[in-house]
């Protein structure tokens, strides 16, 4: 039993599992049943749709009257298959195919209604599932050509039938759009009016005017059909259709709207007849009852028409008078709450921006405050057609500013600013290899050349008087941690001894002055203000009488307050101010009032000699010790001298505030400027947190236009005074206490005007480039008199760039005396609701370059002071002035070691102004004075540098600053980069451009760096002589390695070169690929590559090898093709921060600025390293093809080229607050500004052993 219940189990197993796979190959049969079904069903369908189409065929090609149920029958068919089954519609408009050309055919020739109603519905099914391409394969078949002659012949029918009506409009709305010459055509064929009287007899059927108000829209693009129905009262019909709040045939009204906005572009006759008073009313009805914001679009399409009517001079007139301003800025606030509405915020936002009436600058004139005279002025040349003015010409506005047409114009850019890229992207590369090919043309005739031969003495010095014993480096000193008094000469005159171009130190007189007890006050000489008057007296009278101060208290609570400037002119003058507070001793020649202070001063490094002896100097509120009461004890705790060795330190030991007086006294400004900015004197130290770019909150930008159109709609509240003016010395400061006070007259100050608009807010008005009326960017000036805890609002309103950097997270720079008293002498990144917008300030044409309509561009920043009374200041850059190069240069010069560095400091001319250029000699000394070792030396090669062309790139200067420091370091791999090569460098190409606070020219009113094709000596002597060496050295064959001039960018982030090779220029060019086939070394990318291995600021993808016409004229371009130097490239440093590696999200500060200028500096000992004339392979890590394909970029502007990663232009119609784009923040190293070895980078290594030819 147990065995057959087994049995009987076993046998119930097998059959389930029999059953089982029964089941199995049974849903499988039908599987594939089904499959071969549809397969079939498919085949068929397609079968069939070419069988109806080749049946449809015949029927044209018959004429027999019995075809014409034939052709009902199959175009029934067909339309029933393209309605149900998608394989037939794409069957149909797939290439080859000619289902389109039948169908098209049939149309063209039936006239049967029927059979044109079925091929119609036909057509609408093929482009309404498809998108665009269906709709431009009919119009590339000659579908709009038919159906408008279908409507013209279908028109004359009466009355005409409604159902063809509705379906030909339905259909030429879709295709309309895919073809630019639709309105040509229709107005050719007639059809304008055809469609427009359908639209008049038929108001109240909908159905009908809802397409043929579509394809007006479409006519209506065309400005001739715009304009033609408009004559034949298109406008009045629209205004009939359309009408207040109301829920039904929105779509019919959205679509009157739409084609009622493309009707009033130009049309004043609806001003005339007062229609945009009647849309701002029906705008304000539908914004009331509209509560829920339903009909968005509808209230949109109202404010397009607004839009639309106000591009004419008339219908702004009318928006004003209808008080448009204010109906619009009260609606959009009302929607600001809702995100959704941006929209029409936006809308509204741009109407009233171009409606807001066109101002003048308030300035009598847009030239420069400061005028110089030069010795020559070219007949042709910018400062003689800008002074040969009349004096009745208005040169800050033009009369023809509200220009209809201007305005226009200026739209049309705006909108189509892609498409104008895409026209003439191509045309300023340089297409002539003829003028590509380098010349190497001396240019000057070789015995004139001699005379640069003073500048190279160390091709012909044997060094047989030096004692070149000794190799172990020099220790620097660094006074940077001592206090010593502040010593202010008040008579007397001190003629400084000019550079000495050979090896010395600076040796400074002792001070013969000692103070008998030290007191911690602020000086008696900083006069109080007028209220603080009979405690300044009472001070006095205690002070009257002794002769000496044994104690005094530290007046330490308002630093401003009091604080008056220290006048260096005359002893009774002085004395005026000193009174008897201060011990004095008197001189034959020299009357010094000596001030100490008790308490540790480490930012300002020790008086050793006399000092403001000389010109008269200012130095800007000064006070010794006038710090907040609570940081007292922690005001000696930070000691900020300790590093000595030449890197990125906190306190450069090149900087040195008594110096840096000496060298202010001989540098000679055109406005003659008499004060120190506290940042020059105090100097810089990197601050030690990092400074993330910064992300804009939503609607910043937004939030400030509609403060300034409140302007326009509550001027009573507007305060509208002066407060700072160059132009008027007569104005009066402001005695307020809750009035801030501005200056900038010091070395590189640009502020020319400031108006109070608010109680908080400033307008601030920057000054010309000298002998210019434009190059508006660089700022830098001094704001005192604040309280805490308020917003100040600052607007720099006469910028000149459409976009800047201040979009994408730049914030300004400030620097607080109140901070570097307690030994924080920095300058730190500030700013809130950071903007860059176009203003309704109108430039001239004259300022423009001839370009009509243009407007200035506001930079807005709110700022909250920290301190109560302080002094700040505020810049674009890091300031770095002309007096501060001349104090690094001096302290370097004095600090290292003869020995083991060879330097000389020479100047290479004199500049308009009367400065002299400085240019620097650098290399190791030979290790003996023997032949072979002085030949060594002689032959190195040359890196020939330059730096600080555009005066307000002053990152370019910082940059450089790394360079020289670097270069005298005691690194071991300075030594060897100075064993490698010789480096001349001009640090500072324009000084007067720099003394003087211009942005982008020299005194000549020229940008420098498009004179270096055929530079004046009179007018451009810097460039002139600057290039004058290159072709000393051309002339005896000893060209430079490499040329670099160090630049800033404003557009873009990162570090990044331009350089230049014929290939790559032949590359972005339209020409025939034959004209590419060249050879050509590129070891012009070797140098960016290492940086891009090594510098962490430096971005590869950035870089650019491409010849521009425009750029034709510049120092890389010139030295490239004419001087014959390969590797001669544009560096350009961000004026912003970085978006990739290990900086990506930072702004870029000093410390990066200087490591860059090192890291430029290793990668020419890498280059060295890399270089060997025994083979022409490139390592593998420097694949130059494949960087040649990767970093190949785009073309946005004709000189301009912007990568695929860099930001987008900023366009005026969008929304301003977009969101930024970076990434999160990347935690910065600990050892950022460390200068190791060139073993411990990562990238290339020493022991590759491919090498590349130099030549």
């Amino acid at each position: 039993a147990q065995t057959g219940s087994g049995r009987t189990n076993q046998a119930g197993k097998a059959t389930d599992a029999s059953e089982t796979d029964f089941i199995s190959r049974e849903d499988i049969l039908k599987h594939y049943i089904l499959y071969f079904r549809n397969l079939s069903c498919s085949g068929s369908a397609t079968s069939r749709t070419m069988s109806l189409l080749s049946q449809l065929e015949k029927i044209n090609s018959d004429s027999l009257a019995g075809e014409v149920e034939n052709a009902r029958y199959v175009t029934a068919k067909i339309l029933h298959l393209v309605q149900s089954q998608e394989k037939t519609r794409k069957e149909m408009t797939s290439k080859g195919s000619t289902g389109i050309e039948i169908t098209l055919s049939t149309l063209e020739n039936t006239r049967d209604p029927q059979t044109t109603s079925n091929i119609l519905n036909i057509l609408i099914e093929l482009v309404s599932v498809g998108g665009g391409r269906r709709a431009s394969v009919l119009v590339t078949k000659g579908g709009t050509q038919i159906l408008l002659q279908l409507l013209l012949n279908f028109s004359k029918d009466s009355p005409p039938n409604e159902e063809l009506m509705v379906l030909l409009h339905t259909l030429l709305a879709k295709i309309g759009p895919k073809d630019k010459k639709i309105g040509m055509k229709a107005r050719i064929n007639g059809a304008l009016n055809i469609s427009l009287n359908l639209v008049k007899q038929n108001l109240q059927n909908h159905r009908l005017i809802l397409p043929c108000l579509q394809v007006l829209r479409v006519y209506s693009s065309n400005s001739v059909n715009a304009v033609s129905l408009g004559k034949n009262g298109v406008v009045e019909l629209m205004f009939k259709i359309i009408g207040p709040f109301s829920k039904k045939n929105t779509s019919l009204m959205k679509v009157a709207l739409d084609t009622l906005a493309a009707l009033l572009k130009s049309s004043k006759r609806a001003v005339y007849r007062g229609y945009v008073h009647v849309l701002l009313t029906i705008y304000v009805d539908w914004h009331r009852h509209d509560s829920r914001h339903r009909y968005m679009l509808i209230r949109k399409g109202i404010l397009q028409c607004i839009k639309s009517i106000t591009n004419i001079k008339l219908g702004r007139k009318a928006f004003i008078d209808a008080n448009g301003m204010k109906i619009l800025y009260n609606t959009s606030q009302e929607c600001l709450a809702v995100r959704t509405l941006d929209p029409l915020v936006n809308t509204s936002s741009l109407i009233m921006r171009k409606c807001f009436p066109k101002n003048r600058l308030p300035l009598p004139t847009i030239k420069s405050a400061f005028h110089f005279q030069l010795p020559v002025i070219p007949a042709n040349g910018p400062v003689a057609q800008l002074y040969n003015l009349p004096p009745e010409v208005d040169d800050v506005v033009d009369e023809s500013d509200d220009n209809d047409d201007v305005e226009a114009e200026s739209e049309v850019e705006t909108e189509n600013e892609d498409d104008k890229d895409q026209d003439f992207k191509n045309d300023d590369i340089e297409t002539d290899i003829n003028k590509l090919k380098p010349t190497q043309e001396l240019g000057r005739p070789v015995e004139e050349l001699k005379m640069y031969e003073q500048f190279f003495p160390e091709l012909l010095e044997n060094f047989q008087e030096c004692d070149l014993v000794s190799k172990e480096p020099k220790p620097f000193r660094s006074d940077a941690n001592l206090c010593g008094p502040i010593v202010v000469p008040t008579a007397g005159e001190e003629h400084c001894s000019e550079a000495n171009p050979s090896v010395k130190e600076i040796s400074l007189k002792e001070s013969h002055f000692l103070l008998t007890e030290e007191c911690n006050i602020r000086p008696a000489f900083l006069e109080l203000p007028k209220k603080d008057s009979s405690k300044d007296s009472r001070l006095h009278q205690q002070n009257d009488q002794k002769t000496m101060i044994p104690t005094c208290q530290c007046l330490s609570q308002e630093i401003v307050k009091g604080l008056d400037r220290i006048t260096l002119q005359n002893t009774a003058k002085n004395e005026q101010y000193f009174g008897t507070g201060c011990a004095i001793k008197k001189e034959s020649k020299t009357s010094l009032t000596t001030l100490a202070c008790s308490k540790p001063c480490e930012h300002v490094s020790p008086c050793k000699s006399s000092l403001f002896e000389g010109s008269p100097v200012q130095l800007g509120k000064l006070c010794c010790t006038g710090v907040d009461s609570e940081e007292d004890d922690d005001s000696g705790s930070n000691s900020s001298g300790e590093q000595v060795i030449l890197e990125v330190s906190d306190i450069s030991p090149v900087h040195d505030s008594d110096l840096y007086i000496e060298m202010v006294k001989n540098t000679k400004s055109v406005p003659e400027y008499s004060e120190v900015a506290y940042p020059d004197y105090f100097g810089h130290m990197p601050p030690s947190f990092k400074e993330p770019i910064l992300e804009r909150p939503y609607g910043v930008q937004r939030t400030k236009i509609s403060q300034d159109i409140e302007r326009l709609i509550h001027q009573n509240d507007i305060i509208d005074r002066v407060v700072y003016d160059l132009d008027n010395s007569s104005y009066s400061v402001p005695e307020e206490a809750d009035v801030l006070k501005f200056n900038s007259k010091f070395e590189s100050g640009n502020l020319r005007k400031v108006i109070q608009i608010r109680k908080n807010e400033y307008d601030l008005i920057l000054n010309s480039d000298i002998n210019s009326n434009h190059y508006h960017q660089w700022f830098y000036f001094e704001v005192s008199g604040m309280k805490t805890g308020i917003g100040y609002r600052f607007n720099i309103i006469n910028c000149e760039k459409s976009n800047s950097q201040f979009n994408y997270g730049m914030q300004p720079l400030m620097y607080s005396v109140q901070e570097a008293l307690h030994s924080r002498p920095c300058w730190t990144r500030v700013g809130t609701d950071i903007c860059y917008y176009k203003n309704h300030f109108s430039r001239s044409s004259i300022a423009a370059g001839g370009q009509k309509g243009k407007s200035y561009y506001t930079i807005t920043f709110t700022v909250t002071f920290q301190h109560k009374d302080d002094v700040c200041y505020f810049a674009y850059h890091y300031p770095y002035t002309y007096s501060t190069l001349k104090m690094h240069l001096q302290k370097l010069e004095s600090m290292h070691n003869p020995q083991q560095i060879y330097f000389r400091h020479d100047a290479l001319c004199e500049t308009l102004a009367g400065n002299s250029c400085p240019i620097v000699t650098i290399t190791a000394m030979p290790e003996s004075n023997s032949y072979e070792h002085v030949c060594q030396f002689r032959n190195r090669p040359y890196i020939f540098l330059t730096a600080r062309v555009h005066p307000g790139e002053t990152n370019a200067s910082w940059v450089m600053k790394g360079t020289l420091e670097y270069l005298m370091s005691n690194n071991p791999s300075a030594q060897s980069l100075r064993e490698s090569y010789i480096f001349k460098i001009i640090p500072m190409l324009n000084p007067d451009g720099v003394i003087n606070g211009n942005h982008r020219c020299s005194l000549s009113g020229e940008d420098l760096n498009r004179q270096w094709q055929n530079p004046n000596p009179d007018l451009h002597p810097t460039i002139y002589h600057a290039k004058g060496l290159l072709q000393y050295l051309s002339s005896i064959k000893r060209l430079p390695l490499v040329y670099c001039d160090y630049h800033g960018h404003s557009r873009k982030k990162n570090v990044f070169m331009y350089g230049c090779s014929i290939k790559e220029t032949m590359w972005h060019t339209n020409v025939s690929s034959s004209s590419c086939d060249l050879i050509e070394d590129s070891g012009y990318r070797v140098l960016p590559k290492i940086l891009s291995q090594t510098a962490p600021a430096f971005c590869m993808g950035s870089c650019s090898f491409v010849v521009e016409k425009s750029k034709e004229s510049t120092a890389r371009v010139v030295v490239w093709r004419e001087i014959g130097v390969q590797r001669s490239y544009t560096m350009e440093s961000t004026l912003c921060g970085c978006d990739q590696g290990k900086y990506k999200g930072l702004q870029i500060g000093t410390r990066e600025l200087e490591e860059m200028g090192a890291k430029f500096s290793l990668a020419l000992l890498r280059l060295k390293r890399l270089a060997s004339p025994l083979e022409y392979n490139l390592p593998s890590s420097l694949d130059i093809e494949s960087d040649l394909i990767e970093s190949s970029c785009k073309v946005t502007s004709p000189t301009t080229y912007v990568l695929d990663e860099d930001e987008p232009r900023f366009l005026e119609e969008i929304d301003y607050s977009a969101e930024s784009n970076d990434d999160p923040d990347i935690e910065l190293a600990d050892n950022a500004g460390d200068y190791e070895a060139a073993n411990q980078e990562d990238g290339l290594s020493d022991s590759e052993s491919t090498r590349i030819l130099l030549s």
